[in-house]
């Protein structure tokens, strides 16, 4: 809670450019050293974590091999890097933050921190939703294909199913921080909740795009992206027109 206390509105005062030069150079080595010492623990735990990854893929877990000598290396690199990096974003984002929080009003660091909190709670939720559903059903799909197309698949390279778990979650995170992006452009006026009325038929046919470009080619994985999308437009709606009521 110190992080918000503010008794002056604003207390930090004026400093030479030196200190500011210096305070940016600590926020950048602390982000750096807590980003590769969790690489490091990400690495160390990387046999958990990649059970983790293959649990979407029960049915067809058995399937899942390595083909190449190289094969744990690359898996346990990618899960080093991307696991490494979802882990350190807490203390690079307490990074930034000591460093612009002296800077700001009461106010101002209120709405930073909510922003904050409400982004990373939904792109919780884009996580598991990719997780828990969008996954199963997306292997199952490609199974169905392959048996459809006459070319069952009895082996299943690790490192392009790792690819595809990696990169759909990550979507699904990232597509999730639509009503706080545009929250934020309510606030400053960008946007209003009237022009979002007017826009919400291209939002819907700009969600089920966004969908089929960012998951794999099957109908449901889609569904399941673009419908919380326009649910999150609407969502956003409110919440601007909120704003501009107070």
């Amino acid at each position: 809670m110190s992080l918000i206390k503010n008794p002056d509105e604003r207390n930090d005062p004026p400093r030479p450019l030196l200190e500011h030069l210096s305070a940016l150079r600590d926020m950048l080595v602390f982000a750096s050293v807590s980003w590769a010492i969790c690489v490091v623990v990400a690495c160390v735990f990387s046999p958990q974590i990649l059970a983790w990854l293959k649990s979407p893929a029960a049915a067809s877990e058995e399937m899942l091999q390595g083909l190449d000598l190289t094969s744990g290396f690359s898996t346990m690199m990618a899960i080093a890097l991307w696991g490494g990096t979802a882990i350190a974003f807490p203390f690079m984002v307490y990074a930034i933050l000591r460093f612009v929080f002296p800077a700001l009003t009461r106010r101002e660091k209120a709405v930073l921190l909510t922003v904050l909190l409400s982004g990373s709670a939904l792109f919780t939720v884009g996580v598991g939703l990719a997780y828990g559903k969008t996954l199963p059903l997306v292997v199952s799909a490609f199974q169905s294909i392959n048996e459809w197309v006459g070319l069952p698949v009895t082996t299943i390279r690790i490192e392009g199913y790792i690819s595809i778990v990696l990169k759909t979650v990550m979507a699904f995170g990232l597509v999730f921080q639509l009503p706080l992006v545009l929250f934020v452009l309510g606030w400053f006026g960008v946007v209003t909740s009237e022009s979002l009325r007017a826009k919400r038929h291209f939002a819907i046919v700009a969600s089920f795009v966004v969908a089929m470009f960012l998951t794999p080619p099957d109908p449901m994985s889609q569904l399941i992206m673009a419908i919380p999308l326009c649910l999150l437009y609407e969502l956003s709606i409110w919440a601007v027109w909120l704003r501009e009521r107070a």
